[in-house]
């Protein structure tokens, strides 16, 4: 990796992310990446740290050659995760720490087959395949890689708690599952909730065609009970891309604009809303923000 300022003439070149003084430095925070010449992510204090070791394409030997290899960044801005030029392994770090590779099952050779989703803190991550079913689960803190438990072509990630202890997932049930794949609340339902709030209880279920969803409603997991179908007060144009509770217990949506993100804090009962952010696109080909998949619809330019 290399630093340099989106702000300043000058360029810091050849100097790594462990050469960066650490004494008394505050854990660097990523605002979003993006694509140029080669991946970079630009922290919140507007520094610029270049990462050539990501691979931005799948390579020549994968199922699917020249596909966009994802690049992620856990939803607090502290770890990013990319798979590696040198051996095509999927890998974990943050900008000043050392790469960990997060389950020699995940490799650039599957990118467009599978694709890895992360927990809010980076500490988890889950893998989807285009066949049913997932894949890997790897638990970066112990340092452990599971799968699921019993048949695996039914399930589906839906979302992840807030504070990363729990995930939820659907097929012929929705369960909540903890980290060690122990299914904790289990319910039949033909709704399909899209978001896990802390309590591991509440979930947000999106109502309406896919890429244009306006209306939500709630699903108490324990009891079956859905709340009534309301809908998000969001400006003309605008529609719910991602739904997610946050660590503060909010229930708040992401929406492309013409300019970028913007971010909205909802109240379930009534669809009012509260903008809390809006994010300007850089001027790149892609961008990719904190907590995204591996493609949303706002990450490349069209």
């Amino acid at each position: 990796m290399r630093f340099r300022t989106s702000l300043a003439a000058l360029t810091l070149t050849g100097l790594t992310a462990t050469a960066q003084p650490a004494a008394a430095e505050t854990p660097a925070t990523i605002a979003y990446a993006q694509w140029t010449q080669t991946w970079e992510v630009v922290l919140t204090s507007g520094n610029v740290v270049e990462v050539p070791e990501a691979l931005a394409v799948a390579p020549k030997d994968a199922v699917n050659e020249g596909s966009r290899a994802p690049f992620l960044i856990s939803g607090d801005g502290r770890h990013i995760f990319y798979y590696r030029k040198k051996d095509g392994l999927f890998v974990e770090r943050t900008v000043r720490g050392k790469e960990r590779v997060v389950a020699k099952d995940i490799m650039a050779y599957a990118i467009g087959e599978e694709w890895p989703f992360v927990s809010y803190d980076g500490s988890y991550v889950v893998t989807g395949t285009s066949g049913p079913g997932l894949g890997v689960f790897a638990d970066l803190r112990k340092r452990k890689v599971m799968w699921l438990p019993g048949k695996t072509d039914v399930w589906g990630l839906a979302g992840f708690s807030p504070d990363s202890k729990r995930m939820l997932l659907g097929g012929e049930r929705v369960v909540v599952f903890d980290r060690a794949l122990r299914s904790r609340l289990r319910l039949k339902t033909r709704l399909a909730p899209s978001a896990l709030a802390g309590d591991y209880t509440t979930s947000a279920v999106l109502v309406g065609k896919g890429s244009k969803y306006r209306k939500v409603r709630m699903l108490n997991l324990g009891t079956g009970r859905a709340g009534a179908v309301v809908s998000v007060k969001l400006p003309r144009g605008q529609y719910v891309d991602d739904i997610d509770f946050d660590r503060a217990g909010r229930l708040v949506v992401r929406s492309k604009t013409a300019t970028g993100v913007t971010v909205h804090q909802v109240w379930p009962k009534t669809g009012a809303v509260k903008l809390l952010k809006e994010i300007e696109r850089p001027d790149a080909a892609v961008w990719v923000l904190p907590g995204d998949n591996a493609y949303e619809s706002w990450t490349e330019r069209r």
